[in-house]
């Protein structure tokens, strides 16, 4: 089957996760990925010298890879974590599996992304599987929480995924009007995706409210109406 138009499978209340047993390690860095996040560079200077080069290849070293392809773990990208932003319309699907196989017992867990996602590839996946996303970057995590100055008290309600005290703050969020059990939160302790990463989730009619505590690492909307901090 073709990879466009999948969707991903074994819902947890309602979410479009794999249910796939995760390693678990709890490894939420880049694995040493020499491209960073944005603004994880801001203070960095060029050297003397360095003039269009080094300005074309710090944009080349930004985009870590294509939106659209599979790629081999190890070589054609490393292990680490990486963000996917400014996607519309549910059409970016992404598959993290352990063989090449296409079988679906090689799905170790995936996605259909509105919005941004963040996505850890171990160094035990064999391939990364892309599909109608924007290019994928590499994210130093622990930087990129440095870089971002003040996170934000209110997101997107079909925003995707943000890092906990980079993206937002954490804190009491509500969102309102939401019709049918389309709105899907979700609490997770990494981005790996699998059954392990979810602390909390939720589909929603009517009123929303979540706390997101500073302990959590990000935190996932869809379909929902704009969430604002409370408290």
């Amino acid at each position: 089957m073709g990879m466009k138009g999948k969707i991903a499978l074994g819902a947890v209340v309602g979410i479009v996760v794999i249910g796939a047993v995760s390693a678990n390690s709890g490894d939420d860095s880049t694995g040493g990925s020499e491209s960073s996040g944005k603004g994880s560079s801001s203070s960095a200077q060029a050297k003397p010298g360095g003039g269009k080069d080094s300005a074309k290849a710090t944009e080349e070293k930004k985009a870590a890879f294509d939106g659209d392809g599979q790629f081999q773990v190890g070589s054609d990208i490393k292990p680490g974590t990486y963000r996917s932003t400014g996607n519309e319309d549910g059409m970016c699907y992404w598959e993290r599996a352990k063989d090449a196989s296409g079988e679906m017992d090689s799905l170790l867990a995936n996605d259909n992304v509105t919005g941004t996602s963040y996505v850890t590839v171990k160094a035990t996946d064999k391939i990364f599987k892309s599909s109608d996303c924007n290019d994928w970057e590499a994210v130093d995590t622990k930087a990129d929480a440095a870089a971002k100055g003040s996170p934000a008290s209110k997101m997107a309600g079909d925003g995707g995924m943000f890092r906990v005290g980079a993206d937002i703050a954490p804190g009491t969020y509500k969102s309102t009007g939401n019709e049918d059990d389309m709105c899907y939160w979700e609490r997770a302790k990494d981005a790996e995706h699998g059954l392990d990463s979810i602390i909390a989730n939720d589909n929603v009619s009517g009123s929303a409210v979540v706390t997101i505590s500073a302990k959590d690492t990000y935190f996932k909307t869809s379909g929902c109406t704009d969430w604002k901090k409370t408290g």
